[in-house]
């Protein structure tokens, strides 16, 4: 996969923990992966389309979550309800929207986010490479998957 689309990710994890979360993290390097089932129990996942296409994939732990969700809120949580589902939805909305405004190209769109909690599977898209960009907390690790593939530009478009 270009890096010209695994860097975007890394600079928006980088600036939604800085400025939103303010929870400190190591970042770790990018490794490709080849199972579609996220390394942890909650998925907030959101698809791309346009330039690209293909989906990104924030896996975190209950209780990373509850540490997440807490420091963005400024509110204690302790169980993933409503509120917490939520909010792991807008911290994939912010690294997925982060990223994508440094895609080159610049017609990509981000679909809502959906959030997934237990044992699942995720849909990446077939032949794509998912590359997983591993995060790590005091409370816990995360993932970052990226799967995605540049859509070629129609030649009518291209003249």
């Amino acid at each position: 996969m270009d890096v010209r689309y695994i860097n975007p990710f890394i600079t928006s994890v980088k600036n939604v923990f800085q400025t939103m979360i303010n929870v400190p993290f190591n970042l770790g390097k990018p490794n490709l992966r080849g199972e579609s089932v996220p390394l942890y129990e909650i998925s907030g996942i959101i698809g791309l389309s346009g330039d690209v296409t293909g989906c990104i994939v924030v896996s975190l732990s209950c209780v990373l979550s509850y540490q997440l969700v807490s420091a963005l809120t400024g509110e204690e949580i302790t169980k993933v309800d409503e509120d917490c589902i939520d909010a792991i939805g807008e911290i994939t909305n912010m690294i997925a929207g982060g990223a994508k405004k440094d895609f080159p190209g610049g017609k990509t769109t981000i679909s809502v986010p959906s959030v997934v909690i237990g044992k699942h599977q995720v849909a990446y898209p077939k032949g794509v490479p998912i590359m997983t960009i591993p995060c790590e907390t005091s409370a816990g690790r995360f993932a970052i998957d990226v799967a995605l593939k540049e859509n070629p530009v129609p030649a009518e478009v291209a003249s």
